[in-house]
């Protein structure tokens, strides 16, 4: 049933955009002192201070209109998307999505033709494989607004008590976790490895440093590749993690890591670099136990970063807004170099090459270049928004969490996947 409402919602927004011309003669703004425009954004990626300059700078510069950002949840936001991007009434205005659902949008006719704009909003400078994804037919209709590559987060205090080192290769990163969990069994739920059952974004990369890939394409033909030898090898891997390393909950999700860390349950964790502000806050983390933390790259099998998944988002103005110029000139202000600098000072990849030396060049910022070195997009097809929607890949990695057979799980997963990829 969800995949059927997927697919139905996709092709009405494919039908309304033809219907009102599509990407072509978007509809004319309203006057200004009567537009209100939406922008979701995901998550807490963009922090609160962001978002007020934002709302400040995009109000001084279009007199009489006014900025409102809704945040949405990632759980559920292909669903929310497909809904509301398909009607007039309902779209916001400007939207946040992953990167990896850039591409299912882009086919189906939801966000505007910018293609034109790109100059402006930093050209060659972008990050390339986003603006790819968020490209068909040769024309863009989603561009790049940041990128957040994953690291190791760990105690240092436990790894004295453990007696071990900073691992360097795949090998010793396992072995640390179970070490870690092994001597810490006293602490309920204590992960050596922080490993939530549906958390397939980090346990993908124990897939790809065994040499795997979720889906290969062949001949114009998307099909799933998670029962090659090579991916079961990093899903055995992941299996060891989950029995022997991790005691997050079989059937969670990576959702507020700093709860079981600030409980002391954690002894490692792989997040991205915003996770560490979350950790230092007064309000929500713990502070002095924030300082006993250190960072690294996840070491691959050869010795250097593990292909991590590269996560991150892009940011598209929908073709049913009635507020085309105004919605393409809160774009350009999300890509000018004084927003995306601050993405940089968060820990974030910005979305311009060139601004990344705002990361700074403390271990947080060693640590985010380092996992960049080697990171990874999910498969470039045009329909992996649907596989992410359908939740197979959560199905799969809580399968393997508790305790199902690999193999068969993995050739469920494959036979779904190409299933969904075919738009069958």
């Amino acid at each position: 049933m969800k995949r059927a409402r997927l697919f139905g919602g996709l092709a009405a927004i494919a039908l309304a955009a033809t219907a009102c011309g599509g990407n072509t003669e978007p509809a004319a703004d309203e006057p200004a002192e009567q537009a209100e425009i939406r922008l979701w954004l995901n998550g807490p990626d963009t922090p609160q201070p962001m978002r007020d300059w934002l709302v400040d700078n995009f109000e001084e510069q279009n007199p009489g209109a006014t900025l409102t950002i809704e945040e949405q949840q990632w759980e559920g936001l292909v669903d929310r998307l497909t809904t509301s991007l398909s009607s007039e009434s309902e779209t916001p205005d400007v939207v946040e999505v992953g990167n990896t659902q850039a591409a299912t949008f882009s086919t189906a006719g939801a966000f505007s033709d910018i293609t034109g704009m790109l100059p402006e909003l930093g050209g060659d400078d972008l990050l390339s494989g986003f603006v790819e994804a968020g490209s068909a037919d040769g024309k863009t209709y989603a561009v790049p607004l940041y990128a957040g590559s994953a690291y190791v987060f760990y105690r240092k205090d436990l790894f004295a008590e453990s007696g071990l080192e900073v691992p360097e290769t795949m090998t010793e990163f396992v072995d640390a976790a179970v070490t870690l969990a092994e001597d810490n069994a006293d602490v309920k739920g204590f992960s050596g490895f922080w490993l939530p059952g549906q958390d397939w974004r980090d346990g993908v990369a124990f897939v790809w440093d065994a040499g795997g890939e979720l889906a290969v394409e062949e001949n114009g033909e998307w099909t799933g590749a998670l029962s090659t030898p090579e991916s079961l090898d990093g899903l055995e891997r992941v299996r060891t993690l989950f029995q022997d390393a991790s005691g997050a909950p079989k059937d969670g999700n990576e959702a507020e890591p700093e709860v079981p860390f600030c409980a002391g349950q954690i002894g490692m964790m792989l997040r991205p670099g915003w996770v560490m502000g979350s950790l230092a806050d007064k309000e929500v983390g713990c502070p002095k136990l924030a300082k006993q933390v250190g960072v690294f790259a996840l070491p691959g099998s050869d010795g250097e970063p593990a292909p991590v998944l590269l996560g991150g988002s892009n940011i598209a103005v929908s073709a049913q807004s009635p507020n085309q110029e105004l919605a393409r000139s809160l774009v350009e202000l999300m890509l000018s170099d004084e927003f995306q600098r601050q993405y940089a000072e968060n820990g974030l990849t910005p979305a311009k090459v060139s601004l990344a030396k705002h990361l700074g060049d403390d271990e947080y910022a060693e640590a985010t270049r380092a996992a960049v070195t080697n990171a990874k997009l999910t498969p470039a097809a045009a329909g992996w928004a649907k596989v992410e929607g359908s939740r197979v890949l959560e199905d799969l990695f809580v399968g393997i969490a508790h305790g199902r057979d690999v193999e068969k799980l993995a050739a469920e997963a494959d036979e779904t996947i190409t299933r969904l990829l075919s738009g069958s």
